[in-house]
């Protein structure tokens, strides 16, 4: 299992990416677990909300390069975040790195510990951040997707708020000590805003502020799942990829 057992406390299901050994990536398992897990959540009508957090000290560490998904599958994943009726918040207390980016880019809210760190590592590896801009750019101010997408640097929650990629950036940035505990405080009052909400009312209103996130995902999401397919079987996708397993440089390196 890469999910842990579903918590369930006043409202909110919590849904805990619990695969610590491969820092949470993206495998084909934990796309499918997490589709069917979320599929769950919409039609049980004593979920108001659903919380997305994770074990070990990485969110997401992006696509699992030994047992990825199919680009379709993910695709999904992140577009029923999107259009769930209910509220998606994602609790950040560790790393977030490329696909782990449009994981945490489709939820409603979000949360970042001053140990978050984030990087849109595609380019260093051969690759693009194809798919994952369906929920990233209508989102991300405009000039910071240009940096972070072409050179793959890394940064911290309180960047990931400024250009739009998270909702808040809790605790004091270089100290750890109380990451959950920041994260978790910076939450109470949004999971009691959504508990005092209707569900209609959070319905209807979700639907408006994701409207046009999901016409990037249906104008878009073929043309991208055919773009990310054609970069990860490329010559220069497979050198990056062992490269970054092997730890070493790939040969672009300068």
């Amino acid at each position: 299992m890469t999910l842990a057992p579903t918590v369930h406390h006043r409202g909110i299901t919590t849904l805990t990416l619990d695969s610590p050994a491969n820092r949470n990536a993206l495998s084909a398992a934990l796309v499918g677990e997490l589709s069917e897990a979320l599929a769950g959540c919409a039609e049980d009508d004593t979920v108001r909300a659903v919380v997305l957090t994770h074990t070990g000290t990485t969110f997401c560490a992006g696509a699992d390069l030994t047992a990825p998904p199919e680009p379709a599958a993910f695709v999904a994943l992140m577009r029923a975040v999107v259009a769930l009726p209910k509220p998606v918040v994602a609790r950040v207390t560790g790393h977030v790195r490329a696909g782990g980016l449009g994981l945490l880019g489709a939820c409603d809210i979000s949360a970042a510990g001053p140990d978050a760190t984030f990087a849109l590592t595609e380019s260093r590896l051969g690759l693009a951040p194809a798919v994952i801009s369906l929920p990233l750019l209508p989102r991300l101010d405009p000039r910071a997707a240009s940096r972070y997408y072409l050179t793959g640097e890394r940064f911290d929650a309180a960047e990931a708020a400024r250009i739009g990629l998270v909702t808040l950036a809790a605790g004091i940035p270089g100290d750890a000590s109380g990451a959950a505990d920041d994260v978790d405080k910076a939450l109470v009052p949004v999971l009691d805003g959504l508990r005092r909400a209707s569900p209609q009312g959070l319905r209807a209103s979700k639907e408006l502020v994701t409207a046009s996130v999901l016409r990037s995902f249906d104008s878009h999401a073929e043309d991208l799942i055919a773009r990310s397919a054609a970069l990860f079987a490329s010559d220069a996708a497979r050198e990056g990829m062992t490269a970054f397993l092997e730890r070493r440089d790939p040969p672009w390196v300068l």
